[in-house]
């Protein structure tokens, strides 16, 4: 197979982890005869001081054209002024917008040699295996008016979450599709006892529900599954919730697993190309040290050959090395160990078989 893959590493640790996950997407090409051509371009702070944009267009239409996209993270106390009108993270915001990435897929399995990796009980951690479907491009994050203004000689800032029930109504069959192939459980987590967008969220869910009636459906208020993906995380399969809900949680449940330097995601559309990066962000305090863990990198480039390549093989076979690695007591930094990023990238490649 030959494959155009655009990179974007972005700012702070996100070049040292990418570079690692294309030697690991190297070695695969190498072992199954595919052809894998790189493309770097710049995302976040790093295009802001060149082009003086978070993505140009021709970055853009770069990624459109592309089979898949590996990013590592943006953003960094160089670009954090709230006032600055041009920020970081508006590149990311506005890729998964012009790819029309709705859907944002973070598994989260808690591997048995870690569990002391996490300040849970080990006994709430046995069997956690969670995908969180994420709605990427819709809610707070994109709605409009998007303001602050002067009234009355006060400051007043306005955000609108808004939702179409279309844009529900797709990524929660996403959830049920990729719940067929689980536990056949789907928990929609939503603020319908306050917010009228979750309310429709909720209609939205019951009626998916109902047209299909294998897979059993419970509903949560955000507040509730906060608290419930820490005391009872193995009541969750998949989990499916709006943008900033999602958000969150996801980083909370990084606490599960002992690191979110683990956590990978993909985040996918109906048509083109797939994005794919660690749900971490760009660790500006260990940045240019190589300490970084890789592995929600490398995981995210297997997430890249599985959803965006269909090389399920492939992408098996790194998830498996990394499971052997971690199995093997490879550590990083963050997990108590003393593997930098380069040599915890090589001791998985080790093990690609």
């Amino acid at each position: 197979m030959q494959a155009t893959i655009v990179l974007l590493p972005g700012d702070g640790i996100g070049p040292e982890i990418v570079a690692e996950a294309v030697q690991v997407l190297d070695s695969v090409s190498g072992k199954y005869q595919h052809e894998f051509n790189f493309i770097e371009r710049l995302i976040g702070g790093c295009s802001i001081d060149t082009y003086g944009s978070a993505l140009t267009d021709e970055t853009l239409a770069d990624c459109s054209q592309s089979d898949a996209i590996l990013l590592g993270a943006v953003g960094g106390p160089k670009w954090d002024d709230p006032q600055a009108e041009v920020r970081p993270e508006q590149g990311l915001l506005a890729l998964r917008k012009g790819l029309e990435l709705f859907a944002n897929l973070r598994p989260v399995r808690v591997h048995p040699s870690l569990v002391e990796a996490s300040p849970l009980k080990a006994e709430k951690l046995s069997g956690v295996d969670i995908l969180v479907v994420r709605e990427l491009t819709g809610g707070l994050y994109f709605g409009w008016p998007k303001e602050r203004v002067l009234v009355n000689g006060h400051e007043r800032a306005v955000d609108t979450l808004m939702y179409f029930d279309f844009e529900v109504r797709r990524v929660v069959e996403l959830a049920f599709e990729l719940a067929r192939g689980r536990k056949k459980k789907v928990t929609s987590v939503d603020k319908a006892n306050v917010l009228e967008s979750s309310r429709l969220w909720r209609k939205v869910a019951l009626e998916v529900g109902q047209e299909n009636p294998d897979v059993t459906l419970d509903h949560i208020l955000v507040d509730a599954a906060s608290m419930y993906l820490i005391t009872q995380p193995t009541r969750f399969d998949v989990v499916v919730t709006d943008n900033m809900f999602g958000d969150i949680l996801t980083d909370e449940t990084s606490v599960l697993t002992g690191s979110m330097g683990l956590l990978p995601s993909a985040s996918l559309g109906k048509t083109g190309p797939g994005l794919y990066e660690p749900i971490h962000g760009s660790a500006p305090d260990i940045a240019g040290k190589g300490i970084a863990n890789p592995i929600g990198t490398i995981l995210s480039a297997a997430m890249l050959l599985r959803h965006s390549l269909n090389l399920e093989e492939e992408a098996s076979a790194i998830e498996s090395a990394v499971d052997r690695a971690i199995a093997d007591g490879c550590r990083t930094t963050d997990l108590g160990g003393k593997l930098n990023t380069r040599q915890m990238a090589g001791e998985i490649i080790s093990r690609l078989v």
